[in-house]
């Protein structure tokens, strides 16, 4: 299907295959995964020296870790040695190093090499040169970012890029202070969909009159049918009856301190290429990070960020983060559905874009940009 066999109002959406083919997947993992800047952990999980955290990104597993210094490295999780995982725990402490279990090669927190069995013998084995493979990491907004790519894209022309075109501005978000915001509530969700899926439903709000009645009571104009990010700079306004982003509408917690006049009462939506969703509402912030594992499942991390005292005081959070809770179960669900049919025959050439949904194209474009057809 092209854009030339469509009527005017309509766009073509990427074929089925793009979200059931493994070897369309297995290019979006090297050609986007693997080469631009991935959200992998939130730095506050890494609290001293010794912390780490695995992560998959793309084809391969990367081992985060605070150093001495208090310093946050990433490094490709493989033995220099024989290639046996390193570490196999999805995260945990350790005091000085990391061992491999196969034949003891010791790392240090910076990846050094520090210990082998007769490494004494090897004088010319050099220990920074045989030391764990590095990976770039920029912190920003409170969590690591990785990249794999030898040479890492521009920070600020990517991801921060995003973030300014949605906003209209680079400034906008940083009222928000989410660096300095607490974690109130993780969920995670294993999602039997295709990443892409997931990224395209964000993006619109074509769908929330029909799944979202309690965000619609919030937010009465996604009723409509318009995300607010098909508006650049534009943030959703509370209902007149709403006195906060919970799931009845009633008080939310305490306002984020930096957050602006022309952003109080609103809610603002940004995606960030290829796996981040930031949502941002006066008391609050809700950050979702995406792992495709499969081409027909990814994990999504959610994390509800409020003010430290609020945390620290025991509040309870439930009407908080269930409004988005629900949002996402909602949303999930119908990803879901959509994934079961992307191999019908019905399907193969792909579906439509509506009006309100022309934006989607745009993402279509740089995944094809990105991935290859």
């Amino acid at each position: 299907m092209t854009a030339i066999d469509l009527p005017q109002s309509l766009l073509p959406t990427l074929p089925g295959p793009h979200y059931t083919d493994p070897a369309i997947f297995a290019r979006e993992q090297e050609r986007i995964f693997e080469t631009g800047w991935f959200c992998a952990v939130r730095s506050a999980d890494l609290p001293s020296p010794g912390s780490f955290e695995t992560v998959q990104v793309g084809r391969e597993s990367v081992l985060i870790a605070r150093g001495r210094d208090g310093a946050l490295r990433a490094f490709l999780n493989v033995c220099r040695h024989r290639g046996a995982r390193l570490c196999t725990d999805e995260k945990g402490s350790v005091k000085r190093a990391f061992q491999c279990m196969y034949h003891a090669w010791t790392y240090g927190l910076d990846g050094k090499l520090v210990a082998a069995p007769n490494l004494t013998g090897m004088p010319d084995v050099d220990r920074v040169e045989y030391g764990l493979t590095k990976v770039h990491l920029r912190e920003w907004l409170g969590y690591a970012w990785v990249c794999l790519a030898e040479d890492a894209p521009s920070f600020a022309d990517t991801v921060q890029a995003d973030v300014s075109e949605r906003l209209g501005g680079p400034g906008e978000i940083e009222a928000y202070g989410i660096e300095n915001l607490s974690l109130g509530r993780r969920i995670e969700y294993d999602v039997r969909a295709n990443w892409k899926q997931i990224i395209e439903n964000f993006m619109e709000c074509y769908h929330c009159a029909t799944i979202h009645p309690e965000l619609t009571e919030v937010l009465p104009e996604f009723a409509d049918g318009y995300a607010a990010q098909y508006f650049v700079g534009h943030g959703a306004e509370f209902g007149s009856d709403v006195t906060g982003f919970t799931v009845d509408g009633g008080d939310g917690l305490q306002r984020l301190p930096g957050v602006g006049e022309h952003q109080d009462r609103r809610y603002y939506a940004i995606t960030i290429r290829p796996q981040v969703f930031v949502n941002l509402v006066p008391d609050h912030v809700i950050v979702h990070r995406m792992f495709p594992l499969a081409p027909d499942r990814t994990l999504v991390r959610c994390d509800w960020l409020y003010l430290p005292a609020v945390v620290d005081s025991g509040a309870d959070l439930d009407r908080s983060v269930e409004l988005f809770h629900r949002v996402n179960q909602q949303d999930f669900e119908a990803c879901e559905r959509c994934q079961q049919a992307m191999g019908s025959r019905a399907y193969a050439r792909g579906g439509v874009l509506v009006p309100s949904e022309h934006h989607i194209g745009e993402f279509h474009e740089w995944v094809r940009a990105k991935a290859g057809d």
